[in-house]
């Protein structure tokens, strides 16, 4: 008899479908909520400042959900969170008492320095993961985790007949220390890398403003650098096989690689980052990964050599399948 699974994530590009579509490949039955109310700009924007100014609104989205599971019998409830999250503990409590059976698994996808709420949902799980090892050092309870990349990502990797189009590209949330590095880098990449893609995605212009008024790397900013709706999934992927080369930077307090990061080895794309902790992972070398500290070092292995194939050992456990398997303990199966 198939398993029933409960998934709580943000609806955030293609991630929830595809994640749902390998469970159930797996062979689960999923059933599937936002993390949030709604993906209305300015809801997103107030969860992110306050969500205490909509706690009522959200507490009426997370009632309806619970009255819609609440006779119906789980194997495992998955809660993959972020800064997003916009569910009380109080939610998260009557979840868990209405399910006593199931085993409860949170996986953190953001650091506990930009999202410590989390800390407080912890003694309602079985078992937590994090992306980020610096949080995972600091916690008994915790294990580490990276994320994934989905097929799509193979499939690129396998299909040879791409355009390079773009020398690099980078598409992401503009938050300030990001925004500030990618532009830096930008310039100094121009003179062997004058073909880019900057795509600065923002969630409203109301967070726009909020970032003009309080961060300073925002000061300068031109409200024509940012986009307010964000690519579809099918541009992005356009985006990613037509370019040679992933900017990644990691948002301020961030330790654990980002998703973008994962996605550029399953296309086999090279990847420039400013986060020192890849040197750590076993998937890491210079031919592929550059790690930018304030300058570039043209002469480096990585400018100056191919890409270079990744061991498939190595390879396989990124997948998302994988990655499935160690969040709910099948490896072993």
């Amino acid at each position: 008899m198939a398993q029933r699974l409960l998934l709580i994530m943000p609806n955030f590009f293609d991630y929830p479908q595809v994640i749902c579509e390998e469970l159930q490949e797996m062979g689960y039955i999923v059933d599937y909520f936002d993390d949030r109310p709604s993906t209305r700009s300015i809801i997103k924007a107030i969860i992110r400042i306050n969500k205490k100014l909509i706690s009522l609104y959200i507490s009426n989205y997370s009632n309806k959900i619970i009255n819609k599971i609440e006779k119906i019998s789980y194997d495992y409830v998955l809660l993959i969170s972020g800064q997003s999250l916009s569910f009380d503990e109080n939610a998260i409590k009557k979840i868990k008492t209405t399910h006593p059976k199931a085993k409860f698994v949170l996986y953190q996808w953001d650091s506990l320095k930009n999202f410590p709420y989390i800390q407080k949902f912890h003694k309602y799980f079985d078992t937590i993961y994090s992306f980020d090892k610096k949080d995972v050092n600091n916690s008994e309870k915790m294990k580490f985790l990276p994320l994934f990349f989905s097929k799509k990502y193979q499939e690129i990797a396998n299909n040879s007949k791409w355009d390079t189009k773009y020398d690099f590209s980078f598409v992401g949330t503009a938050h300030p220390k990001k925004y500030k590095l990618i532009n830096k880098m930008s310039q100094e990449l121009k003179q062997i890398y004058p073909k880019q893609f900057i795509y600065f995605f923002l969630p409203s212009k109301l967070v726009y403003i909020y970032r003009k008024i309080k961060n300073i790397e925002f000061r300068n900013a031109k409200y024509k650098e940012f986009h307010f709706v964000p690519l579809s999934n099918k541009e992005l992927d356009k985006i990613l096989k037509n370019t040679n080369c992933i900017l990644d930077s990691a948002q301020d307090g961030q330790n654990g690689l980002t998703i973008r990061t994962i996605e550029a080895l399953g296309a086999q794309k090279k990847l420039i980052t400013t986060n020192p902790n890849i040197l750590t992972y076993d998937f890491y070398c210079e031919e592929n990964i550059y790690v930018y500290s304030g300058e570039f070092d043209f002469n480096a292995k990585f400018f100056t050599n191919p890409y270079k194939p990744v061991d498939c050992k190595i390879y396989n456990q990124y997948t998302l399948h994988s990655w499935l398997n160690k969040l709910l303990d099948r490896e072993n199966l």
